[in-house]
């Protein structure tokens, strides 16, 4: 469900295909239930229940909304409901959503309510095919990983009791919750079912959505720019660290995405492409690769190291800017193991390897990197510390597939745990982001073995 919905109705009804191939909703494929006080519902499904079916979830008296924006919900007529409480919902309230009953969790959510809609829209109404297709349209709309709609959205308003949340989960949540962050910024919208009405609408009518607004219509920009902002406004509500550094890989990515939106638009069209891109820069090092949108497939915390190796990184106008230092990575451990140095320094011999005693005892299955914050621009410029976002650092179990990160959005960090590694060799490098959403090339490569 969208945030926490308790006590919504959940009907499913399968989808068959007539002698033309149009796909429709028909019998119920389970007797309709009601959410749990946690917002999931369950089916025992019968025998004929196999094959994809529209789900909808529907509000009545009974049925209450976790608020889950930060600091409060806003409704037309009525007191602001604070972060984590139930609030009422209307009853023209809904949400649909699709999948394979046998094969899937079917997640109902105001994404997959607009996926729904975008879907009926195809020649063949309801199909697999149609249904898939406009998922994909959807999460490449908001900037969300492939597949991202089949996530079970985590309850952001529970986000301590977690052990275990991907950064893809989270983004897919705050997502959710901008829709519900927009009544009371506009007073156009007196209710989360008005900002669906309205982009279901827009959908329906056009098979888009407006991105920058035409001062009547719900815009892209509005939805991302307000899961920016409820990414940061939650990381002061979370005491775990993991769970923070997590919730600064997702505002990164809809900042970038909202940077992605406002250079694509050209001021005369109001509706949004199927696309997925996002911001990336390229460097003028041909051995360095082209930045990737960050990524952050791992539950732990990480920390990562540079030195002051220059960076050649110019924007997609090919202009030389913010280019920061490459780092050099250092890993340091208390378990006997040698500290790995890789880095190497511009036009000097590789620096010694250094170890340093950490206050505490590091786990055996962690590694603790440190780094230098660099002091100049691949070309030269100084670079204050007041230019520095923070780093990235990624990690893996091969050297050329660091498929893990972690973002570190405080600039006088040096020193971070990556702890949870599980048996093996772990590489480990890291990159600076500069306040202009540049980002140098990687460090040199570092390792430990677990």
């Amino acid at each position: 469900m969208k945030g926490v919905i308790q006590q919504g109705l959940v009907v499913a009804n399968r989808l068959v295909a007539d002698k033309e191939g149009n796909y429709a909703p028909q019998r119920q494929a389970a007797t309709p239930v009601r959410t749990a006080e946690d917002g999931s519902y369950k089916w025992q499904l019968g025998g004929d229940a196999e094959g994809w079916a529209l789900v909808e979830l529907q509000a009545d008296g009974s049925t209450r909304m976790i608020c889950d924006v930060v600091p409060q919900c806003d409704q037309a007529g009525s007191a602001p409901i604070a972060f984590g409480q139930p609030m009422a919902l209307d009853s023209s309230f809904s949400l649909h959503g699709a999948g394979d009953l046998r094969m899937e969790t079917v997640n109902l959510t105001p994404l997959t309510h607009l996926a729904v809609t975008l879907a009926e829209r195809s020649a063949n109404g309801l199909s697999p095919n149609a249904l898939s297709s406009a998922y994909t349209t959807v999460e490449n709309w908001f900037g969300l990983p492939a597949g991202a709609l089949r996530l079970t959205p985590p309850d952001v308003t529970q986000l301590d009791e977690m052990t275990s949340v991907t950064a893809d989960a989270l983004q897919v949540a705050i997502a959710n919750a901008a829709f519900l962050a927009l009544v009371g910024d506009n007073t156009r919208w007196n209710s989360i079912s008005d900002v669906l009405s309205n982009l279901t609408s827009q959908i329906s009518a056009t098979g888009q959505i407006s991105v920058m607004g035409d001062g009547t219509n719900v815009a892209l920009v509005d939805l991302v720019s307000a899961a920016a902002l409820q990414a940061s406004g939650l990381q002061a509500t979370v005491d775990s660290g993991v769970i923070s550094q997590k919730l600064v890989v997702v505002e990164y990515r809809n900042l970038q995405r909202f940077k992605t939106i406002a250079e694509v638009y050209d001021g005369s069209d109001t509706s949004v492409a199927d696309s997925g891109d996002t911001i990336t820069d390229t460097t003028n090092d041909s051995s360095a690769s082209t930045d990737q949108a960050l990524e952050d497939s791992g539950d732990t915390t990480a920390d990562t190291s540079t030195d002051n190796t220059t960076d050649n990184t110019t924007d997609n106008t090919g202009v030389q800017v913010a280019g920061t230092t490459e780092p050099d990575a250092t890993v340091d451990d208390s378990t006997g193991d040698t500290v790995v140095d890789t880095g190497t320094t511009t036009g000097a011999s590789e620096p010694p390897a250094t170890e340093t005693t950490p206050e505490e005892t590091i786990p055996a299955n962690a590694a603790l990197l440190s780094w230098t914050a660099p002091l100049t621009r691949e070309n030269g410029d100084s670079l204050a510390m007041g230019e520095i976002a923070g780093f990235e650092v990624v990690y893996g179990t091969s050297a050329e597939s660091l498929d893990q990160s972690l973002a570190i959005g405080d600039a006088s960090t040096d020193e971070l745990l990556v702890d949870e590694l599980t048996e093996g060799t772990w590489y480990f490098a890291i990159r600076t982001l500069d306040t202009d959403g540049n980002r140098s090339r990687l460090s040199e490569v570092v390792y430990k073995q677990i």
